[in-house]
């Protein structure tokens, strides 16, 4: 009877501890909010793309897509982070995503967000 206890209670407590662990894990990690960057990380970044774009290098199409794309979200990521209401995406020709650019941009800015701050000197962010 005690060898059977021995082979039994190991075997269900490994069972059950298999089933129910990986669940309580998965259900800890979804309430957690994925982190995202610091404010003055997402201010650097839409900072240092905003001058690779307009410094207007030449480059592959790829590279200029990628790198408005890259823009465009880090832009919308300050965005959020301010807390100011950004345009909808336009997805529809380059002339129109460039006109919601400009009005993204100029969302935070109103909010105090220096994008494009004078050289030479330092701006609040």
């Amino acid at each position: 009877m005690v060898l059977l206890l021995v082979a039994v209670v190991p075997t269900l407590v490994l069972g059950v501890l298999l089933r129910w662990v990986p669940r309580a894990v998965t259900a800890v990690l979804e309430r957690r909010p994925t982190p995202g960057p610091s404010p003055e990380r997402a201010v650097a970044d839409v900072r240092r793309l905003r001058r690779e774009v307009s410094a207007g290098r030449p480059g592959s199409r790829v590279r200029q897509v990628a790198l408005l794309s890259a823009y465009d979200e880090v832009l919308l990521q300050v965005c959020g982070i301010v807390g100011v209401a950004e345009p909808p995406p336009a997805d529809a020709a380059e002339p129109d995503r460039a006109l919601t650019r400009l009005l993204t941009e100029a969302a935070p800015e109103q909010a105090g967000v220096a994008l494009d701050p004078p050289r030479g000197g330092t701006a609040a962010a």
